[in-house]
């Protein structure tokens, strides 16, 4: 058995131990109460993250701090609260006891919000060889990549090796796919021509594939036409009914026999529940999701709780479990609490009913679609609309201001300042014969 966390003594508080810090344990864990509940929040990195607005860093329109809030900052005034940056690998329910990489923790109650990774399908090719996008580490390293092919094509004289350095490919319609699309050709519209006067940006290409007959598929037909042909319009290829079937050499190759030469592939095209292991295999659904109640239990389990992406609840209305989105993780925290205590209090539990608020994408510049239940408009007041809610779910106030000053002046001036190539450092041992 490995050696226990070090962790204060609970007293006569019941241990809550939360394993992920994103929108669904922050809320959880940011409701929760000391005077009933002692709190250890888990998580790989010691910070908050707003996903949703990772493409921006990813095409250098903001900063990864504007977007990530410390923890420790967050709860510094809690007590009975404790954080400990690690990585959940098993938790083994006969003995209420999770192993993590810095030993093993016991709990009253456990709740699993590790959210979603992206989904490759088995293809391990793809994961090996192309760029995703959900982490800071990601979103960084996804910059570095844009501007260094640029860099690299103005340095080649071979034409075919510009053409793949000067052609990014995006795989999934979803709505990463299609912002990422946008940011891209706003990018080679206002920012590229400026930077490299010697490349010839007519010649950049971007091409966005889904395997689908439509993007953004959680939308309206009429949406998906609308952010179609907007894209179009723009300069961006768009191939639907397209499966990736091969990438290799620079070569991307889709089932219908085309091949596409570039060395930039973004995969966004589904995700996966970073589910712990050590439930019974009858725990775990599609996706690698677990199977909850309606109370958000984990099935066969009183004391286990997952909710967001890594939670599979079905009912009559989501007979393939919630969206994994930021809604349904923040409306399960949110009763999670109320439930926790009301465990505690001996009261009965309410179960979980989703209420959704409606979705929204946007696609670039003045653009953006919204879809609430019974409206649904784009335009430059979606766009606006998508601007504000973003906003304001961003973490700390100072924050919000330097995301809302990043983006006035970028709109105003054609020009973000944030095209920096920043590369790890890796150090060299010395000569031991000097």
């Amino acid at each position: 058995m490995m050696n226990k966390i070090d962790i204060p003594d609970r007293g006569k508080k019941k241990r809550v131990v939360i394993v992920g810090g994103g929108f669904g344990g922050l809320k959880l864990a940011r409701k929760l109460k000391n005077d009933q509940f002692q709190v250890v929040l888990l998580d790989k990195n010691n910070y908050h993250l707003f996903q949703p607005l990772l493409y921006q860093v990813a095409t250098a329109g903001i900063e990864p701090s504007a977007i990530s809030f410390p923890f420790r900052k967050i709860f510094k005034k809690r007590k009975y609260f404790h954080i400990r940056i690690c990585e959940a690998r098993r938790v083994i329910p006969e003995q209420k006891l999770l192993e993590t990489s810095i030993g093993a923790i016991d709990y009253d109650y456990l709740v699993i919000a590790t959210g979603c990774y992206t989904n490759y399908f088995g293809n391990n090719k793809m994961a090996e060889k192309t760029m995703s996008l959900k982490t800071t580490a990601e979103a960084l390293y996804n910059r570095n990549q844009v501007l260094e092919s640029f860099e690299k094509a103005q340095n080649t004289t071979d034409p075919k090796e510009r053409e793949k350095l000067m052609t990014f490919i995006i795989v999934g319609g979803g709505a990463t796919g299609i912002e990422l699309s946008g940011a891209l050709a706003e990018m080679r519209k206002f920012i590229l021509p400026q930077d490299y006067p010697d490349l010839d940006m007519k010649k950049m290409r971007i091409v966005l594939i889904d395997a689908g007959s439509r993007l953004l598929s959680a939308f309206s037909e009429k949406s998906s036409e609308e952010v179609r042909d907007y894209l179009q319009k723009k300069g961006v290829e768009v191939k639907v009914n397209s499966k990736v079937v091969d990438y290799e050499n620079d070569l991307l190759t889709l089932g219908d026999g085309t091949v596409l030469p570039s060395a930039n592939i973004y995969w966004v095209a589904g995700v996966k529940a970073n589910s712990l292991e050590g439930l019974p295999a009858d725990a775990y659904g599609p996706g690698n999701r677990l199977k909850v109640d309606t109370f958000n239990k984990v099935s066969g389990n009183d004391h286990i709780f997952a909710i967001g992406d890594t939670a599979l609840m079905i009912s009559e209305d989501y007979p393939r479990g919630h969206p994994q989105v930021v809604q349904p993780a923040i409306q399960q925290a949110r009763l999670l609490v109320r439930n926790l205590n009301n465990i505690e209090k001996g009261l009965p539990l309410k179960p979980f009913v989703y209420h959704n608020k409606g979705s929204m994408a946007t696609v670039g510049r003045n653009n953006a679609i919204v879809e609430l239940k019974n409206i649904r408009f784009g335009g430059f007041l979606a766009w606006a609309v998508w601007l504000f809610i973003h906003l304001m779910s961003i973490v700390g106030v100072k924050n919000k201001l330097f995301i809302f000053t990043d983006w006035m002046w970028s709109y105003f001036t054609y020009d973000p300042s944030l095209r920096l190539i920043i590369k790890p450092v890796k150090k060299e041992k010395e000569d031991e014969n000097e």
